[in-house]
């Protein structure tokens, strides 16, 4: 009987390290490795292993660590920012890995559950899976990094975004590659052709369209690629600073972009670093990430300065990143431990901000500001008015340089292509960008890594595609209400059994 058990054991933990393994090779499509083909024979695998679950528990104890290894894998790049004072935070750093991996493979797991307790198929977890990453993207503030729609970002078939966004494409995905599974080869096969057959022609239709003109002005992006060990070093600020002012001076264009947080001191508007910051611009508005302060509180703000180191406008993080800007109940935890978040250099973290609101550079457009990883958020674009391009500025040290950078700079691509807007990317490190309105980069890109400087046009904008219309008028509820209604009619459709 002991020995029965122990098979029972073994075998138990021999599916799970099997399934975290088919996760980890399904994220192989994400940036930067682009394996796509690689990504869709593993997926095809999950949706036929859940499916194949004896029951719900089995289901969900497959998805669960099929999940942890897809995040595991695509979220290693979280362990980066402990890395950054490794005396301080390091110790954190496997419990983050692995909490992110589980915890967010929870969501998955819910995904497998109620796919075999609805006994729905490999097509009810394709539709379960893509409402779950939905949820992903909104749950406490949301997370939508990595999302199985991504593995597309490098390929034509992006520009599906523009019709249905990250989450639609990650519906439609999963949606082809469960049809053969559930349908039967033929009737399943002829489904996902004809998903693939519509995608492509949407996508040859958007490319063919004209190219929009350019805005007519010119730009300047500077990436200095300063360490994060070294950003906010007070022996390296002013070194930090010159350099920043070394790669601003003689720019010949209508505006000059900095990083996010990319002066190293608290400013005083019409004094000192202001007035050091306009000079170096030569009466072009210089837009920069800061740090500003009031009283107990701080926040992380693009600033545009111009004559004499006034700050004509500015804009403030509204979608903070929790424990890297914020930490809940953080008064009280700073209070008590000296505990901050990873990225504030006062108090216990950030304030959000609370209007997104456009910024006018006058004959270079008015641009939507984002900072850092609130380009990932579809959502986070939407205002009252359309822009003419967005602007990001971001750190991706934070990042490290193996993963997240690049993913970070592929989702920000994927913003273009639903919004039909150009975006100018200023990033500390890399990547940095002017990326075209199909999401394309436009001209050179600085590397991860590299330091330089970026003058080019600011491209024009298209017209604003059905993705980005149905966002503003209804968020993502259409998309829910159409998996939800799927899901409705699984049991009126001919099927036949999974494991046949």
């Amino acid at each position: 009987m002991r020995a029965r058990a122990f098979r029972g054991f073994a075998a138990g933990w021999r599916g799970a390290a099997q399934d975290f393994v088919l996760g980890a090779a399904a994220v192989l499509g994400q940036a930067p490795f682009g394996l796509w083909p690689v990504s869709l024979a593993a997926f095809v695998l999950i949706l036929k292993r859940v499916a194949d679950a004896p029951d719900p528990r089995a289901a969900f104890r497959r998805g669960l660590f099929i999940g942890a290894g897809w995040f595991g894998l695509g979220l290693s790049w979280i362990v980066q920012p402990f890395f950054v004072d490794p005396w301080r935070h390091g110790w954190m750093a496997p419990f983050a890995v692995v909490m992110i991996a589980f915890g967010l493979g929870l969501f998955w797991a819910l995904a497998a559950w109620a796919a075999r307790r609805l006994n729905s198929g490999a097509m009810g977890f394709a539709l379960l899976l893509a409402l779950a990453e939905l949820a992903r993207g909104h749950v406490l503030t949301g997370f939508p990094w990595a999302l199985p729609g991504h593995i597309w970002i490098d390929t034509p078939l992006v520009q599906v975004a523009a019709l249905t966004g990250a989450y639609g494409m990650t519906a439609l995905t999963l949606a082809a590659l469960a049809a053969p599974l559930s349908f039967g080869r033929l009737r399943g096969g002829l489904v996902a052709a004809l998903i693939l057959g519509l995608c492509a022609g949407w996508s040859w239709h958007r490319l063919a369209l004209p190219e929009p003109e350019p805005q007519g002005a010119l730009a300047r992006i500077v990436q200095p690629n300063i360490e994060q060990s070294l950003k906010w070093d007070p022996d390296e600020a002013a070194e930090n600073f010159r350099r920043l002012l070394a790669m601003t001076a003689g720019a010949q264009t209508d505006l000059v972009i900095w990083p996010e947080t990319a002066v190293p001191y608290l400013i005083t508007e019409g004094e000192g670093v202001a007035l050091t910051i306009s000079e170096a611009g030569g009466g072009r508005p210089v837009a920069t990430g800061i740090q500003r302060d009031r009283d107990d509180m701080a926040w992380n703000t693009l600033a545009v300065f111009g004559e004499g180191g006034r700050i004509g406008q500015s804009f403030d993080k509204i979608h903070l990143v929790p424990f890297g800007e914020y930490i809940p109940m953080g008064d009280l935890l700073y209070q008590s431990f000296g505990l901050r978040a990873f990225a504030s250099q006062a108090g216990a973290g950030y304030t959000a901000g609370e209007t997104r609101n456009l910024l006018d550079f006058g004959a270079a457009g008015r641009a939507l500001p984002l900072i850092c990883y609130e380009a990932i958020f579809p959502g986070d674009l939407v205002t009252e008015e359309r822009a003419d391009w967005m602007l990001q500025v971001t750190n991706d040290a934070w990042f490290g340089t193996l993963t997240g950078p690049y993913q970070h700079f592929a989702q920000t691509r994927l913003r273009a292509v639903e919004q039909g807007l150009p975006l100018l990317r200023a990033a500390n490190t890399g990547i940095s960008a002017v990326i075209d309105a199909r999401g394309r980069v436009a001209g050179a890109a600085l590397a991860l890594g590299a330091g330089g400087v970026i003058d080019a046009p600011i491209p024009g904008a298209l017209p604003p595609p059905p993705y980005a219309r149905m966002l503003a008028r209804a968020g993502e509820v259409p998309l829910v209400a159409v998996l939800l209604a799927l899901l409705a009619l699984m049991p009126l459709l001919p099927r036949r059994r999974d494991n046949a």
